[in-house]
């Protein structure tokens, strides 16, 4: 057995300490150098506002905090008395404006049939002066023979100008008739935009009617329930969210030292404090076009005296890849993540801004 000094126990512990350092360091250095991460990422979902599009009292309540809804369910009814009444107003209007119509479609068809009694009269009328006429030329060629007397020549003169007359009372009557029938078109055109607008309305009222039963807009899960039975609604007020956990995404806010090594595409490795020690896996999917702090209600001066450099954050949204924790996680909840920078990718944070397209 080899006795070691202590001395020499020194220098080999020294030396090992210093190769596990030394491994430490290196181990260190490729993990920050294959890997891109922040802990100042949060998880994110496209809630829905629901709101309803009609003023009215509510009748019931169909859903509770945290309960689970499918798109087109019934979430809230409200009172349907006022919207009833509304409709059956709107529709008693349109079968008045259907009957005026009807009215003036019956009356503009009777001074059509008048047309053409008109039109005969004048066309009897002119038979008749034609008749007259044709007389009093051959009488008038017979009175100048001696056949026939003078007052047969005038009593037909007198004949063929009454005839005359009747034609053109006649053709005036015509002309009337003819006018009122045009100005019976106009009052058709004019009946049916009025049954166009009394329709209108009724699809209105009828929408309206059907807008008190508020329904959900997409899938997920219903959360802040603000309403309760009995409570007036105006158009636009919240009633509830909707949170579709099933599209949940993280937006993670790298550094702008950061960003030139991440890629679309890139793997990423998510650790969620809900979640320890399971491993959720994610791609990036697209950076934000500008720093989180252009998007601040108040964004940040910089053209000031007391300028101090900060390194700015750029928002990168990750997409989560299906599995039990991706599908668990809440939006809000705070999250670390790794970006793998060897992971293959598509277009860089330079690229995507000109609109380079992601990686399949």
């Amino acid at each position: 057995m080899v006795n070691l000094t202590r001395k020499q126990l020194l220098r080999y512990g020294a030396g090992g300490a210093t190769a596990l350092a030394l491994f430490g360091i290196g181990a260190f250095m490729l993990d920050q150098a294959r890997w891109t991460s922040t802990n100042n990422a949060y998880v994110k979902a496209d809630t829905v506002s629901v709101t309803p599009q009609t003023a009215g009292y509510v009748a019931r309540v169909l859903v509770q905090d945290n309960e689970t809804v499918k798109a087109g369910q019934e979430l809230v009814i409200l009172d349907a008395s006022d919207a009833l009444s509304v409709l059956a107003q709107a529709k008693a209007e349109e079968a008045a404006q259907i009957a005026a119509a009807e009215n003036v479609r019956a009356q503009r068809a009777l001074q059509l049939a008048q047309v053409e009694e008109r039109a005969a009269a004048l066309r009897s009328a002119k038979v008749a002066s034609d008749t007259t006429k044709r007389d009093l030329t051959r009488y008038s060629q017979l009175a100048q023979s001696g056949f026939v007397s003078d007052q047969r020549v005038d009593s037909l003169r007198s004949a063929s100008a009454e005839a005359n007359a009747s034609v053109s009372q006649a053709n005036a009557a015509l002309r009337a008739q003819q006018r009122s029938v045009g100005a019976l078109a106009s009052s058709q055109v004019q009946a049916k935009a009025m049954i166009a607008a009394a329709s209108a309305k009724r699809a209105q009222a009828e929408l309206a009617l059907a807008r008190i039963s508020i329904r959900a807009p997409v899938d997920g899960v219903a959360g802040a329930v603000a309403v309760r039975p009995g409570q007036y609604l105006q158009p636009g007020a919240q009633v509830m969210a909707i949170v579709p956990l099933a599209q949940t995404y993280i937006v993670a806010n790298f550094k702008e030292t950061q960003v030139a090594k991440l890629k679309i595409g890139q793997q990423v490795r998510i650790h969620a404090d809900a979640f320890p020690g399971a491993a959720i896996l994610g791609r990036v999917e697209s950076f934000a076009p500008a720093s989180g702090a252009e998007f601040a209600l108040i964004p940040v001066e910089h053209a000031n005296g007391n300028f101090t450099k900060i390194t700015q954050r750029i928002p990168v949204r990750i997409a989560l890849e299906d599995s039990l924790e991706a599908n668990g996680l809440r939006p809000g909840l705070s999250v670390a993540v790794k970006v793998d920078s060897h992971s293959p990718g598509g277009a860089n944070f330079a690229q995507s801004a000109v609109g380079a397209a992601p990686a399949v």
